[in-house]
């Protein structure tokens, strides 16, 4: 626990009470109460005073951090169709204060997210806009649209000096589909628009489009490709991903040149996604490599909620017709996972394979302020600071959870949502994309 804990002079409308706080920002963790303000964090300490009229929330047997941060979701409503969902769902109303969209947004439709979800949204809304004009259009289903003729660095630099309070870094893609068409000519570019703005890129690593017809692309040639471009602070994707295009190749084994990458300072989104492998999970975690931020990656093409979202199993073709005649017959089959899931899920999955507490808050607090340089304002529990906290609890007994492999890996304990604090507001979790707790029981 933190020996010296501090708070701002003035009275609290709000006192968080008995929850164990972690603070890895602060290296806190122990038993405290948390006073909120105005919005703001005001206090942070043992036996704290509730003032006349303020708000108590007791919070024994709690977990209370830092707001959490999702570094990859999928929220530009109806412009990306049903790839992309509800802010406010994925974000406060899961447990989840600020959420990141990853490439929904591009420079010709920016406006539009910024007005229509960024605004209305009681969440926190970020992005790395797209490095491609079409953005993320009804959920990159066309992949013509993604090749070197599709960007405009001038557009993206345009757009991101307009928004920077917005605009956090530029989304990018290295997989065999896009590679087999143009090889990183796209991603170069996007890099070109980050290194002009001093932004960082996000390289989604994995299978998204199929390959060209007639080639044959070998995963291991894009790593080694990919590596040399970039600089401190950028970000590889989708470490866990099943595909042999990630950081575990088809013999089992971590590419080389990931370590390198490491080395120079690029850091790690875990992505969670519908590409996510425990097996793989587990070699990369064996092999000393630590994500260091968790985007859990909800969008509306693994995910099925009431009212809403579809999903679909196949990757996308190059026609008008996008999806699979085999899902078209079955629109309604057994999800890719049997339950909704979030970022305490993937919280929960990475504790399953021996990473602790703390490190996983970290990457969903401290870790991810860091990656959108906003450090002074969220990511820690510092009076001065937004009052953006996350409470959730600890369930204990016998859960299980299973990747997109099919694969089961039964988990002592859950992370499970119980409300968040945004903006100093109290919020209540009640987002019909958090699991169902007795499908996932044991």
């Amino acid at each position: 626990m933190n020996a010296t804990l501090s708070s701002l002079p003035g009275t609290s409308d709000l006192v968080l009470k008995g929850g164990r706080v972690i603070d890895p920002a602060t290296g806190t963790d122990g038993i405290l109460d948390v006073a909120v303000a105005a919005g703001k964090i005001t206090a942070v300490g043992p036996d704290l005073p509730v003032p006349a009229g303020a708000t108590r929330l007791d919070l024994s047997g709690a977990i209370v951090t830092p707001g959490l941060i999702d570094t990859h979701a999928h929220i530009y409503e109806h412009v990306t169709g049903d790839f992309g969902l509800n802010a406010d769902l994925v974000g406060v109303r899961g447990g989840v204060t600020t959420v990141v969209d990853q490439g929904g947004p591009s420079a010709l439709t920016f406006g539009g997210f910024k007005q229509f979800i960024v605004e209305p949204s009681q969440s926190r809304v970020l992005c790395f806009i797209s490095s491609y004009l079409a953005g993320g259009l009804l959920g990159h289903r066309y992949v013509d649209l993604y090749g070197p003729t599709g960007i405009n660095v001038a557009a993206i630099v345009k757009t991101a000096r307009q928004y920077p309070d917005l605009i956090k870094g530029i989304e990018a893609h290295a997989e065999p589909g896009g590679f087999s068409r143009w090889g990183l000519e796209s991603l170069k570019l996007g890099k070109k628009a980050g290194r002009e703005l001093g932004l960082p890129l996000y390289v989604h690593l994995g299978t998204l489009w199929p390959q060209k017809e007639g080639s044959d692309v070998n995963p291991r040639e894009i790593i080694e490709q990919v590596v040399p471009l970039l600089d401190a602070g950028d970000v590889l994707a989708h470490p866990f991903t099943r595909y042999p295009s990630g950081f575990v190749g088809a013999d089992g084994a971590i590419h080389p040149l990931i370590f390198e990458a490491l080395a120079k300072g690029v850091t790690i989104d875990v992505g969670r996604g519908a590409h996510f492998s425990f097996d793989n999970a587990r070699a990369v975690i064996d092999a000393g490599i630590l994500p260091t931020t968790l985007g859990a990656d909800l969008h509306g093409y693994n995910i099925k909620y009431p009212n809403g979202g579809r999903w679909y199993r196949g990757m996308f073709t190059d026609t008008d017709d996008v999806v699979p005649a085999e899902d078209k017959a079955d629109e309604d089959a057994a999800l890719p996972f049997s339950t909704p899931y979030g970022l305490h899920h993937a919280m929960s999955e990475l504790m399953a394979l021996g990473v602790t507490l703390p490190q996983v808050v970290a990457m969903a607090t401290s870790n991810a302020a860091k990656l959108l340089r906003m450090q002074d304002t969220i990511g820690a529990l510092k009076p001065g600071m937004d009052a953006d906290i996350s409470v959730f609890r600890i369930l204990k007994g016998e859960w299980t959870l299973r990747d997109s492999n099919g694969k089961q890996v039964i988990a002592k304990q859950l992370l499970h949502p119980d409300s968040v604090v945004r903006a100093g507001k109290v919020i209540g979790t009640d987002s019909p994309l958090l699991p169902d707790l007795a499908q996932l029981a044991a």
